[in-house]
């Protein structure tokens, strides 16, 4: 890394960490300010944004669209601030703005010697999730609370969500490496729980699942089915609620206590109903900007 690219770091490190420690009021006026630019001046990803409302909600008018359109580059802009202030925010914070309702499930399969697999998206701001825990009552002695990511190619970036994603104690999995990571945490008698972002198309070569998602034809990922089924994992789908700027509720939904007794694709087709539940409910919370219908495909 060249001496300017280290500086370059280091100011932007210092002034994230400036940004973090102010309070989350202030840090909305910010969210305010991008939000705008993002949408008027900069217009990132608005064809994008723009294609996929229109194909996803036909039914909608066109005043509708504009302002589901509207609404999530708001919440994209505060989901921005809300991660950088996880460089300085309080468990106090965290615990009266994210909520989980339904641990006791999770918890309960822990109980009985199970790991877990959770379906999860890009909806609200899911860089919070790893909170739960705060709110699980087995400790980092008896299980291991994991993400699933893909390393991203920038190192320095790819270190500063990691240290953001680690706040409350939980393990980022490489993708490719997940499974050997899960049986070493196994065989060092750690129950797991694991949280895929099933909701992006699939990598080049990876398998897929089609169905109806959104009102199109739509390749899921199977990845997440295929090492639940492998390691006979339970399964729970968790609910993102938009309760308040900065609230979020995280209802955890049951889907199976074992994927090894599920026929090949019966999670994913749940998951995919589950998630389109959750986005018609709130259409501005999901991520649009992602590219997600770039390459069609058939049923």
């Amino acid at each position: 890394m060249s001496i300017a690219a280290r500086i370059g770091h280091a100011l932007l490190t210092a002034q994230l960490h400036i940004w973090a420690r102010l309070p989350l009021w202030l840090l909305y006026l910010h969210a305010d300010v991008a939000a705008a630019v993002l949408y008027h001046v900069v217009r990132y990803r608005r064809k994008v944004v723009r294609r996929n409302l229109e194909g996803a909600f036909p039914e909608k008018t066109k005043a509708e669209l504009r302002r589901i359109e509207r609404q999530f580059y708001r919440n994209f802009a505060d989901y921005a601030v809300e991660t950088i202030k996880l460089l300085h925010v309080s468990d106090r914070t965290i615990l009266s703005r994210m909520q989980f309702e339904g641990i006791e499930l999770i918890d309960s399969l822990l109980d009985r010697g199970l790991d877990v697999a959770c379906y999860f998206s890009h909806c609200d701001n899911w860089e919070w999730v790893p909170s739960i825990t705060l709110h699980s009552r087995h400790s980092a002695a008896t299980a291991a609370f994991c993400q699933v990511y893909r390393p991203l190619k920038d190192r320095w970036f790819d270190a500063l969500m990691l240290r953001l994603r680690s706040r409350f104690g939980s393990h980022s999995l490489p993708k490719s490496t997940v499974l050997r990571s899960l049986l070493r945490l196994r065989h060092d008698g750690l129950r797991t729980v694991t949280g895929f972002m099933a909701d992006q198309k699939p990598s080049h070569g990876d398998d897929s699942f089609v169905t109806t998602f959104l009102n199109r034809p739509t390749a899921m990922i199977t990845g997440t089915e295929t090492l639940a089924r492998r390691m006979g994992m339970a399964a729970v789908y968790m609910d993102m609620y938009k309760t308040g700027r900065g609230r979020y509720r995280a209802v955890i939904r049951p889907m199976c206590d074992s994927a090894a007794d599920t026929a090949p694709g019966e999670l994913t087709a749940m998951y995919t109903r589950m998630l389109e539940t959750t986005i018609r409910r709130n259409p501005a919370i999901w991520l649009w900007s992602h590219n997600r219908w770039k390459r069609p495909v058939k049923l």
